[in-house]
């Protein structure tokens, strides 16, 4: 699996770690930033991954930022993206298996390196279960395109 990932200011110092645990499950992680701890915004960031992810078939991301809140936020905005704030590992499983996510949302401040590495494992190992979720993530997917 080839993974997209970013971070904000305060999601720099677990954003090295994250990678690292992806690589180390034999995934491909490309780092689209930031690379050092100046003030970002994060929106800029999960627009990047987002892209990336939508651009590339097959692919997922990793958005990083303080609660993770912000970064969820900004790319559930994106049509198609399913991102998923998870600060432990049932919800991790359950985005997976349920929702079908394909962006992973991560509060540094939130979760230790011991939960995240929780998170991940849970992440990983979990599979989309398709069935009765199907219609409910399409339903999801319709949702991008609605307007009031």
């Amino acid at each position: 699996m080839k993974y997209f990932i970013g971070a904000d200011h305060a999601g720099i110092k677990i954003k090295s770690f994250v990678k690292e645990l992806f690589e180390k499950k034999g995934h491909e992680v490309i780092d689209l930033g930031p690379f050092n701890e100046d003030r970002v915004d994060y929106p800029d960031f999960a627009q990047k991954v987002c892209e990336s992810v939508l651009e590339n078939e097959g692919t997922k991301g990793i958005l990083i930022c303080g609660t993770g809140l912000g970064m969820s936020m900004s790319a559930n905005k994106f049509d198609g993206i399913r991102a998923a704030l998870c600060h432990n590992e049932y919800s991790a499983a359950m985005a997976r298996e349920h929702n079908d996510a394909n962006v992973l949302c991560l509060g540094e401040r939130v979760s230790g390196q011991g939960t995240v590495e929780y998170i991940i494992d849970a992440w990983d190992s979990h599979k989309f279960q398709g069935g009765r979720h199907t219609g409910r993530v399409e339903k999801i997917n319709k949702l991008g395109s609605c307007r009031v």
